[in-house]
């Protein structure tokens, strides 16, 4: 089973935020459980989780609202959405705003663990960023964000190597220098 870092589960019921704890738990080096929407918030600017498990309805508002201070988390987390009474519009904004996931409740936990399997087997969904930095943000820096986060990430997972990175991104060693170069 996939594991991350750091998991936020943001849910008002303390029972079942314990309960997926306890079951997401072993396949996390850190949980953090909140029961509001605010509290997810302050965890978002000052400790960003790699996933959360997302309850649509909490006290104070549904989690549709938090969908933009989801996306301005770097790297982008895993998030999976759980309600049991989610309106069908509700699950159409969430999976634009990048849910990758939804689990209705009572939860299956079987269920919610293939689905994080599922989850975290895939890179996140980047074309609905790319939609909403249409009009916002010049395409040549959008553009060059892509290019720099692309090849940040070949060289990590290459080892730094340029040669694996190249490999990895399918250009030439020789270009691969040059976009490296050109960062001095």
């Amino acid at each position: 089973m996939g594991t991350v870092r750091h998991l936020l589960v943001v849910e008002d019921s303390e029972r079942l935020a314990l309960v997926l704890e306890e079951v997401l738990g072993p396949h996390a080096g850190r949980v953090t459980r909140v029961t509001t929407l605010a509290a997810a918030r302050q965890v978002l600017r000052e400790q960003p989780p790699d996933a959360v498990l997302l309850d649509v309805s909490l006290p104070d508002g549904t989690s549709d609202t938090l969908l933009e201070d989801l996306q301005a988390v770097e790297p982008l987390p895993h998030v999976i959405a759980i309600s049991g009474n989610a309106t069908a519009e509700q699950a159409f904004r969430l999976a634009s705003g990048g849910v990758r996931a939804f689990v209705p409740k009572p939860l299956d936990l079987a269920r919610l663990e293939a689905v994080w399997r599922e989850t975290l087997a895939r890179p996140p969904d980047l074309i609905h960023t790319l939609r909403a930095s249409a009009g916002q943000v010049p395409l040549h820096e959008i553009e060059g964000t892509v290019r720099e986060t692309l090849v940040d990430e070949a060289l990590a997972k290459s080892g730094g190597s340029v040669r694996g990175a190249a490999k990895l991104l399918r250009i030439s060693r020789q270009l691969l220098q040059h976009i490296l170069n050109a960062r001095k």
